[in-house]
């Protein structure tokens, strides 16, 4: 079980995607109209997910930054229509403060953020609304952080970061109990430096903070298998299987169904492992 303050979530837990957004790297487009999204919501929550993660701005490589109205316009209605059908707690994938008070307002349980609290007046946001934060490691922007991701220990400098975030989070009044932590899996990342840190996942659980892990339909997998986004379901749900036996606590999934089925079977294998 994962406790984060009021917000009690058995893990591992399977966090659905679901990008209303025209331009996201596996989905754009696909949820943008709020009754399709509406219908994909009811579909994760019914497959088991434990966690909606709403977002409403691509952070893929290249993407154009969209306005905090454009931002709001696209996840408020569809943060309400989700709360009004079921009760699986929603996340908000948002760096804009704007975005987080407003989303709480309508709903959401929890803020995802790619930016680790870093953009101007985020850590007060996040201090105020006392909701779960998911801070995350991106080596630059997301328009360029693909360009040359360069570091001497991808490990180490991932764990530091996090540490860091962690202490600006605590200091600007936010409860450690309330963090989670995120590597950032292909935000700033070569595939090498993204297998280093699954392989060493249990390393950057710093402080002991519950781990998310997003590696569903990334470039990595694709390079590893030789196929095409729409064909990396299976490797997904290997590295989410992989990621749960590391550590991690929250897997951040595309592929909802199959991933809860595959973390049934390592949550089973897990515990017999202790009662031996």
């Amino acid at each position: 079980m994962l406790n984060l303050g009021s917000l009690r979530i058995p893990a591992p837990a399977v966090m659905g995607i679901l990008n209303v957004t025209p331009d996201s790297f596996s989905d754009g487009g696909c949820y943008d109209n709020p009754n399709i999204a509406l219908r994909q919501a009811a579909t994760m929550a019914d497959e088991g997910a434990g966690i909606i993660d709403i977002g409403g701005e691509s952070t893929r490589p290249g993407a154009a930054e969209v306005s905090v109205q454009q931002e709001l316009d696209r996840v408020i209605p569809v943060i309400e229509a989700v709360r009004g059908i079921s009760d699986v707690p929603i996340s908000v994938d948002t760096s804009k403060p704007e975005v987080m008070r407003a989303a709480v307002a309508a709903g959401a349980a929890m803020i995802n953020d790619v930016r680790a609290l870093q953009e101007e007046g985020a850590l007060a946001a996040a201090a105020d609304l006392e909701v779960p934060v998911c801070i995350m490691h991106m080596q630059g922007q997301p328009r360029s952080m693909q360009e040359a991701p360069l570091y001497d220990d991808v490990v180490a400098e991932v764990a530091a970061f996090l540490e860091a975030r962690i202490d600006a989070c605590t200091r600007a009044g936010i409860a450690e109990e309330l963090l989670i932590v995120d590597p950032g899996f292909g935000f700033g990342k070569t595939h090498a430096h993204n297998i280093l840190l699954l392989a060493n996942l249990r390393e950057l659980a710093v402080r002991g903070r519950p781990l998310l892990v997003g590696v569903s339909r990334k470039s990595t997998l694709g390079e590893l298998t030789q196929r095409e986004v729409d064909q990396r379901m299976p490797a997904s749900v290997a590295a989410a299987v992989v990621a749960v036996m590391q550590g991690a606590g929250i897997i951040r999934a595309h592929d909802v169904s199959a991933t809860v089925d595959a973390l049934r079977v390592a949550r089973a294998v897990m515990e017999a492992g202790k009662k031996s």
